[in-house]
């Protein structure tokens, strides 16, 4: 006679009886992977500008006119004059960032519908509100880190070749490491990186990414037609040109987050005074982030409802 049991099968692997649950982390991480496999660039585009600006640096050392000559009056030299080439590397990344987002953002969301990828990425259970913020955290806080430690990084090897060059003509290098301030110096790039070239220009690049989930080609040409216009707009209505003196300026980083000894300070320089509470306070700064989290809201509900191009 055969009974019918009701006790549970047992079995050896927990996983069989509750199955896993993903964190809810878990999506975005793998989110912003996917960016970076994808967008190769993000990475690649820094290093190579660092490479040329390094290979310049050493071309310069070579030269009879190189600024190592001065370096025998170190002494009587200030910060500004010893920093030069820093700075100039300095600014060349902070550009080759500036164009890196732009083209990261006016391709994002096209990207994916151009080539079709769109229809594999929404099969999986990731949300379009994960994607898109995924894609955002790439020019919010990617890029700037990336562009960071890579500056960081080829500093401190030029820091290195101009300290041999010293040693090699039996002077002492502590006077220039005590010139530059370089932690100062990497502290003051870090915020010029998150303030001025990150958080100001917040709603040009959320727009971006906005016309990117929206135009079916020429992406760039379709983001800027709306500020041609306007701007055209208001020159033969008002003779004014306030609406392109603000984008320009939000583009560019003309960001009341340090005050400059001077009008030519370059804003890693260790003379300048940051105000990060004048920054925070000031209703641009939050205008602007308002309506680069409405341009992104907007862009969710694009890709909800947009197919392959």
């Amino acid at each position: 006679m055969n009974t019918h049991s009701n006790a549970m099968p047992e079995s050896s692997d927990p996983q069989e009886i509750a199955p896993a649950v993903m964190a809810a982390t878990r999506p975005l991480y793998w989110s912003v992977r996917r960016e970076l496999a994808e967008y190769r660039f993000i990475y690649l585009a820094p290093l190579s500008a660092a490479a040329a600006a390094l290979f310049g640096f050493l071309i310069s050392m070579m030269g009879p006119a190189h600024w190592m000559n001065s370096l025998s009056t170190l002494h009587s030299m200030d910060h500004r004059e010893t920093a030069v080439p820093y700075d100039i590397t300095a600014a060349v990344m902070m550009g080759t960032m500036i164009l890196i987002t732009v083209f990261y953002c006016a391709d994002t969301l096209y990207g994916e519908r151009r080539d079709r990828s769109i229809l594999f990425w929404k099969s999986l259970p990731v949300s379009d509100f994960t994607t898109v913020l995924a894609k955002a955290s790439i020019p919010f806080l990617v890029l700037p880190l990336v562009t960071f430690a890579i500056t960081v990084a080829m500093q401190f090897i030029m820091l290195l070749l101009n300290s041999a060059a010293l040693l090699a003509r039996g002077m002492s290098v502590a006077t220039l490491w005590t010139h530059l301030s370089v932690i100062q110096m990497w502290l003051l790039l870090l915020y010029h990186l998150f303030t001025a070239h990150t958080l100001w220009p917040a709603p040009v690049y959320c727009w971006l990414v906005l016309v990117s989930g929206w135009a079916r080609r020429a992406t760039l040409l379709w983001a800027i037609l709306p500020i041609v216009v306007i701007g055209g707009v208001e020159k033969l209505i008002f003779r004014t040109t306030h609406f392109v003196a603000l984008v320009g300026s939000r583009f560019i980083g003309d960001t009341p987050s340090v005050a400059m000894t001077t009008p030519d300070a370059f804003p890693t320089d260790p003379m300048i005074h940051i105000s990060p509470g004048t920054f925070l306070s000031t209703p641009g700064l939050w205008i602007g982030l308002l309506l680069a989290a409405a341009f992104l809201a907007l862009a969710v509900r694009l890709r909800r409802y947009q197919g392959p191009i």
